[in-house]
């Protein structure tokens, strides 16, 4: 039986200001990508995401961002190797403390919004990161844009790496994602978010926000917490997966 992994960026919240339904949504994803404190969560936000994954059975990995809480992590902020090196390091740690501290285990790590696209691309860029999470632990999985730099560069220097397709997003057909101000590159509709996930699932091809279509490697399908219909999402894709013959696990 084919399986694959069905992730979500979560511990998004912070302070009195709450991002997303990580309850709800634990029930349904095999692995969850716990914000670091650097685009967004706080102490307390990822010690609660920390516990609820560890209820659910979930696989908890880092995901560390751009020191910019005001913009998400999302905005274009210019980054050294060298700081994200360093960045990286500080964050894994911050969420590792959490997770021993309750008894369990990290995972893996996955870069959050543009240093997750600038990994994509950016190979020294990209190598540092790897670099990183090399020196913390040589045995966690480093997640990455599929056949990306980051992915190259996980390779590279000896981690298990795991190529990462996207369930609410359009793809241009370099294979990289849609930017976010285009039309059409976050995906609202449930149906259309169903169907990409299938073919991506089962034959590892996609069909481009142009309507091409491009191979694309399907190792774990990410989720956004963050969306308005992120459960609902969640809640039908998990389904469908499952009654076409494809097993969920992390």
């Amino acid at each position: 039986m084919r399986t694959i992994d069905l992730n979500c960026d979560l511990g998004e919240s912070y302070g009195v200001y709450t991002l997303g339904n990580d309850k709800e949504m634990m029930r349904y994803i095999t692995s969850a990508n716990i914000a670091c404190g650097f685009h967004a969560g706080d102490p307390v936000t990822m010690r609660e995401a920390v516990t609820l994954a560890l209820e659910h059975g979930v696989a908890i990995g880092a995901h560390p961002g751009l020191p910019d809480l005001r913009g998400f992590g999302r905005r274009n902020i210019h980054i050294s190797p060298k700081d994200a090196y360093h960045d990286v390091i500080y964050q894994i740690g911050a969420l590792n403390a959490f997770v021993s501290s309750e008894g369990g285990a990290l995972k893996h790590v996955k870069p959050h919004g543009a240093l997750y696209n600038l990994c994509a691309i950016d190979e020294s860029l990209a190598e540092a990161v790897a670099e990183a999470v090399y020196r913390v632990d040589s045995n966690l999985c480093l997640f990455g844009l599929s056949g990306s730099k980051l992915i190259a560069a996980g390779k590279k220097i000896g981690l298990k790496t795991v190529n990462e397709v996207f369930a609410d997003r359009a793809y241009l057909d370099n294979g990289s994602l849609a930017p976010r101000e285009m039309k059409g590159a976050v995906i609202q509709d449930v149906e259309q978010a169903v169907n990409q996930v299938l073919q991506l699932a089962k034959e590892g091809r996609i069909k481009t926000i142009t309507g091409k279509e491009i191979n694309l490697e399907a190792d774990s399908i990410c989720l956004h917490g963050d969306g308005d219909k992120a459960v609902q999402f969640a809640h039908v894709i998990s389904r469908q997966l499952i009654s076409h013959g494809i097993s969920l696990e992390a």
